[in-house]
């Protein structure tokens, strides 16, 4: 059995796990809830009582080579210390890699979820055929991460890549980290689901309005749903996410020159109802793109995560491939890539 490692995506509600060998197959995955509410201490002795387990069975046959972990939030890459966490409550500021460390004996690597998730979907998932990629995931918030040389690119001080906070609207709507007009503010789950209530109560969208009053669950998802049964209020929220997307990534080619720039997350669920807005924006917006745009892709442009006949010089924009997983595998890998 070749040497494998151990991937952690650690959410603020779930707590994933999974062994994979150094040819990526996943051997095993194992879910448990994340109990936040009983503290950082808990969660972590749940979490290395797991890591243990699985690893246990599979050592036999192959060395671990060590533990990813993939946290949401901003970490201390030089001290291992998780200076942030707003899904993780009272976190802020423990050396969270030293604790794990300690617990179990060898080598962790703590990494922000956004990072390894591109990470996973270089090694395995839609940039596999290329060298150098971007990935934005679109969640509760939006991330992104930046993999060159098949490396996670981390900037100065490991903060590079945070894509949901950059400017598509110089005077939109105010964001929680202290900006106006950020990509989280149109393309998140959040986003979308604060644009159909402003649609509702300016009473423009009787069909959102409806949907709102019988479902008590109302979410980004039902909206989707009835965009693509064609409400139109609720097809004009994902265009506006589509554009804003769009301004996002043509900015991204502009400045990176990138092989391929991957979406992801939940909200990638609904490519096909905001997709061709993105493209729309970038035709516009990037002379790069411009010159770079391939020709032709199976199933139309930016639908398929393989490179055209014409290789890297091409530049791709296209959806994640591995889904949830994707920051499982990314995670995994980090041991197998960083010595």
């Amino acid at each position: 059995m070749p040497n494998f490692s151990i991937g952690v995506d650690l959410g603020g509600t779930n707590l994933r796990i999974a062994a994979v060998n150094q040819q990526g197959d996943l051997m095993e995955k194992v879910t448990v809830g994340t109990r936040v509410a009983l503290g950082k201490d808990h969660v972590i002795h749940e979490m290395c009582d797991a890591i243990r387990l699985l690893a246990a069975k599979y050592r036999d046959g192959g060395a671990l080579q060590g533990i990813g972990i993939g946290v949401p939030g901003i970490i201390d890459m030089k001290t291992g210390m998780l200076r942030e966490s707003p899904n993780l409550p009272g976190w802020a500021e423990s050396p969270v890699q030293a604790q794990i460390e300690g617990l179990l004996g060898t080598r962790v690597i703590l990494e922000n979820d956004a990072n390894v998730a591109a990470l996973g979907e270089k090694w395995l998932g839609a940039a596999r055929d290329v060298d150098d990629m971007a990935m934005l995931t679109l969640g509760t918030g939006v991330g992104g991460g930046i993999v060159l040389k098949g490396r996670i690119w981390h900037g100065m001080t490991g903060m590079a890549g945070e894509f949901g906070h950059m400017t598509v609207e110089p005077e939109g709507p105010p964001c929680g980290c202290g900006n106006r007009g950020c990509l989280e503010q149109y393309a998140s789950a959040t986003a979308v689901v604060r644009m159909a209530k402003e649609a509702i109560a300016s009473g423009r969208a009787p069909g959102l309005a409806k949907a709102a009053s019988s479902d008590p669950e109302f979410n980004a998802k039902a909206i989707y749903n009835l965009a693509i049964q064609g409400e139109e209020e609720a097809r004009k929220i994902f265009g506006r996410l589509g554009r804003a997307l769009g301004i996002c990534i043509a900015n991204l080619v502009n400045a990176f020159n990138l092989n391929m720039y991957v979406v992801g997350g939940g909200v990638s669920s609904a490519w096909e109802a905001f997709s061709p807005f993105i493209f729309e924006e970038l035709r516009q917006r990037s002379l790069v793109y411009a010159a770079t745009a391939p020709a032709f892709l199976s199933g139309g442009e930016g639908a398929s995560g393989h490179v055209g006949p014409e290789g890297s010089t091409k530049t791709i924009i296209t959806r994640a491939l591995l889904g949830s997983d994707a920051g499982l595998y990314g995670a995994a890998q980090l041991p197998m890539t960083i010595t």
